[in-house]
């Protein structure tokens, strides 16, 4: 990780009293006496989106336990242990409605970021996308299944033929036969922003981050096949990457009112294009430190004094030694070490928490 000239690696220590101008605090707890709507300053005029057919509430759909997964049920972070240049960043992209591309090498927490905020901000379920190879932009917005559709139309007319007199329901709407990917769903107009996590987005083929660009910058997209049908009906209920959330479209065309808080994650497996990075705030994570990790282990629940001594020391040697390990290698060794199966002075137990590491150790470049 390269330092920089204004705030050196670690950062510097979060604040006791947080500045008036931050949102987001860093600690992943709830705000309880913070409301988004009453916080959240309006976007500056380039960045102004108004999406039609606001709900008259936002409700966001409930988290289905991924948070607690990814952060432990209460995550024991003080404000002394979050990195406030990361806080300043994540501000800044809220204030700005710019996606914040996170780099770091695997393993470093940068997915969890996005849940933080979501948990902090009570935004509710986090919408990640997960990008591998094969990954284009239309799989993030929509599915169209047209061979249903047709099958559908069959089976009516079908039915229609059988028995002329019976009472038919009539073709099944468009709608049903359209989803809306998690990228597409973080654009559906709302008056408070969603989460959304865009995974590893290194691993796409090089013409996503080009392809993301017209939806970064409108904050729109159309839907061609609903588009084609609005004339019969201006308006369609689709499926949303939210299960029992529809979301009703107009015209076949989404477009966002208050732009999603993106989190975008990338190993550094490549470079993405000048004109992408332009459109993005960008942060590197750190590697966490003693005080941090404990707070992590803590978080899930696992008694991080039986161990801190040895564990958690030893694994921020190795982790420097070998230039980086993933944060969850040192929670299977405490769950190991509290689960009253191993204990630190047995002699299997320094050969098991060695091949944990060890293992993995390889894999690291």
């Amino acid at each position: 990780m390269t330092e920089h000239p204004d705030h050196p690696i670690g950062g510097p220590p979060h604040p006791d009293s947080p500045p008036d101008w931050w949102i987001y605090r860093g600690t992943g707890r709830p705000l309880h006496d913070v409301r988004l709507a009453d916080r959240l300053p309006a976007p500056p005029p380039w960045r102004t989106f108004r999406g039609a057919m606001l709900p008259e509430h936002d409700v966001f759909p409930p988290d289905d336990g991924e948070i607690d997964r990814k952060l432990g049920t209460e995550l024991s972070y003080s404000a002394r242990d979050v990195d406030q240049h990361e806080v300043e960043m994540v501000n800044a992209a809220l204030y700005l409605r710019r996606p914040l591309l996170v780099t770091g090498r695997p393993g470093s927490g940068k997915s969890s970021l996005a849940y933080r905020i979501s948990r902090e901000l009570g935004l509710g379920r986090v919408l990640r996308w997960a990008v591998t190879s094969q990954t284009t932009l239309r799989s993030g917005l929509y599915d169209y299944d047209a061979i249903g559709r047709v099958q559908a139309a069959a089976a009516w007319k079908e039915l229609a033929r059988a028995d002329p007199g019976a009472e038919t329901p009539g073709e099944v709407p468009i709608g049903e036969f359209v989803r809306l990917g998690e990228l597409g769903t973080a654009f559906l107009p709302r008056r408070l922003p969603r989460v959304l996590l865009v995974d590893e987005l290194d691993k796409s083929e090089s013409d996503l981050p080009h392809d993301l660009l017209g939806l970064f910058e409108d904050g729109e997209f159309l839907i061609p096949e609903l588009a084609r049908d609005a004339r019969r009906s201006a308006r369609a209920v689709v499926f949303t990457a939210d299960p029992g959330y529809p979301a009703e479209i107009e015209h076949g065309r989404v477009r966002c009112s208050a732009f999603p808080i993106v989190v975008i994650t990338s190993n550094g497996e490549r470079e993405f294009p000048p004109a992408f990075l332009r459109r993005c705030l960008r942060l590197e994570t750190r590697e966490p430190d003693a005080d941090q990790l404990a707070a992590m282990v803590a978080a899930h629940a696992l008694d991080p004094e039986r161990s801190r001594a040895g564990l958690i020391e030893d694994f921020v040697a190795r982790s420097a030694a070998v230039g980086g390990l993933p944060a969850d290698k040192l929670l299977d060794a405490i769950f190991l070490a509290t689960s009253g199966a191993y204990r630190p002075e047995d002699e299997a137990w320094p050969r098991l928490v060695d091949s944990l590491w060890r293992q993995l150790n390889q894999q690291v470049p």
